[in-house]
């Protein structure tokens, strides 16, 4: 254990004094760092965009720290994020190359984390040719079927509202990617997922997803049981468990294709295109993008819609007009007999507010995903070092008061408001919440469908109130969020049940003609 240290401090004074002697160029502002360790002291394991948004009214649109001479940047206004992100994406849209989440922990592979370069781009491809715009037409019948199935669920067990909505998210992932069907809320493949969402979520990427090792790459070859090496232990743990949610459904697919029994879906049709191409010999290297991009589709979208469809069941129980509303639109545009369908979206421009509200309240990943800066920039006489980790704040980004004005209420009514077409686009939380430039989520169109189909459907069919004590007395929802990357509130008490017999009635009708 003393060498360790001693190796550490070694490591740590090298580093520091790296940085410290720098040429000194006028670097964006920020809090006043320790020696050695910079602003380590500074950061925080959880909610790190509030922490953010704190510097962000002190040192204003783009706030600069370092943590043992790695720098972070918070982007806390949308300008910043799309003049880098965006408008200079060629230098901009690299990936960390952390050593604990990539190599150690086995997700250099996923898209989210894959280096910029052509493997990414190869990633990518694969991803808009199945969710780009053009392509959602082909799933809205297989969303409407899953929101059908939701509702029904969430009827006959409506305590369980978190464990149906991961069904309901796992579940159409499931589907549209690999041609499996759920057998249960607790299936074996959900589970395995879950479980490697949380590993991704809350162990890899707690305190802000930079390890020691991170910093000190030569960490990486202590001996797994030398003191303080636990990290590799869990990491060796934590990436068997990864790579078995990357294998083990896709080898179900090609399973299922050998025997006959696939059912269509993303990897079956890459796989027979790719089978069709090479004469039936499958080319390794488009079979390894098919088997990490299929599995990186999956937990990109689970969590996304986890967290909106539960902030907007919380802002539907802490705001019964806004549901009252939106039922009465639905009502009329609808009406009693049938459940909506896309064919409706058109007519629903409130209910459409209420998604975009849902997303900017909620905002699901509030400080995106990094991008690591490829070479050196300026940027408004700053400047920002090659290797910074770009953090787009989005936090602040949909607080902002002079766009979003009394940001913390949730008003849908505010996308009414009339806005020339900037305006209009700068207060489009979808223009955020995915995500900038060229790593921007390749799903969103899927997701985003997703989750509009889930809310109109409830909206047309479920009253969501406050839950009651055995003596009547209300229940006031207890909002904990405990996630290190998503902001996904822990599941509250509250009370969902059918609007009236005649939506049971539809529900089931629904339902019936499903199986059939």
């Amino acid at each position: 254990m003393g060498l360790l240290l001693v190796l550490f401090a070694a490591a740590a004074v090298y580093l520091a004094w790296s940085h410290l002697n720098r040429p000194r160029k006028a670097l964006p502002p920020g809090p006043k760092p320790l020696p050695v360790v910079g602003n380590i002291a500074n950061l925080t394991a959880q909610e790190l965009w509030l922490r953010a948004s704190q510097w962000a009214k002190e040192f204003g649109s783009v706030v600069y720290i370092h943590v043992f001479g790695q720098g972070l940047v918070f982007l806390n206004d949308y300008d910043a994020a799309v003049d880098l992100l965006e408008k200079r994406g060629a230098i901009y849209s690299d990936k960390p190359g952390l050593i604990m989440c990539g190599e150690l922990c086995g997700c250099e592979n996923m898209v989210a984390f894959t280096r910029y370069g052509d493997k990414s781009r190869r990633q990518r491809r694969l991803m808009q040719q199945a969710l780009g715009v053009n392509s959602i037409r082909t799933y809205q019948p297989l969303l409407e079927t899953a929101a059908q199935d939701l509702i029904k669920r969430l009827l006959v067990s409506p305590d369980d509202y978190v464990g149906n909505l991961k069904r309901y998210a796992g579940g159409l992932t499931l589907s549209t990617i690999y041609g499996y069907q759920l057998s249960s809320n607790d299936d074996k493949f959900l589970a395995l997922a879950d479980e490697c969402v949380d590993i991704l979520s809350n162990r890899i990427a707690s305190g802000g997803g930079i390890w020691p090792v991170d910093v000190f790459p030569f960490l990486r070859h202590l001996p797994d049981n030398f003191p303080g090496a636990g990290f590799k232990r869990n990491a060796a743990i934590w990436k068997a468990k990864m790579e078995e949610f990357v294998d083990r459904p896709y080898e179900y697919v090609k399973e299922r294709m050998r025997d006959g029994s696939a059912v269509p879906c993303f990897c079956t049709t890459l796989l027979d295109e790719l089978q069709e191409n090479c004469e039936k010999e499958v080319d390794a290297q488009r079979d390894f993008d098919i088997r990490w991009t299929a599995n990186s589709m999956y937990s990109a979208s689970i969590d996304s819609t986890m967290t909106t469809i539960s902030h907007f069941i919380l802002a539907m129980v802490l705001h019964p007009e806004v549901l009252e509303k939106a039922q009465k639109e639905i009502d009329t545009v609808v009406g009693p007999g049938r459940l909506p369908n896309f064919s409706d979206r058109p007519n629903l421009p409130y209910l459409e507010c209420v998604m975009s509200e849902c997303l900017r309240w909620g905002v699901p990943v509030p400080l995106s995903l990094p991008h690591r800066l490829m070479e050196d920039d300026v940027y408004n006489g700053m400047h920002i070092p090659k290797g910074t980790l770009i953090f787009g704040n989005v936090w602040n980004m949909v607080r902002n008061p002079q766009l979003f004005p009394d940001p913390d209420a949730f008003k849908p009514e505010r996308y009414l408001e009339p806005a020339d077409e900037l305006t209009a686009k700068r207060r489009d939380p979808r223009h955020y919440v995915f995500g900038f430039g060229r790593r921007r989520c390749p799903g969103l169109h899927l997701i985003e469908s997703s989750l509009w189909i889930v809310m109109a459907s409830m909206v047309a069919t479920l009253d969501i109130t406050k839950a009651v004590d055995e003596h009547g007395n209300v229940i006031e929802p207890e909002i904990v969020f405990d996630n290190a990357v998503f902001r996904t509130p822990k599941p509250f008490k509250c009370d969902i049940r059918p609007r009236s017999e005649q939506a049971l009635r539809v529900v089931r009708q629904a339902a019936d003609a499903t199986v059939a």
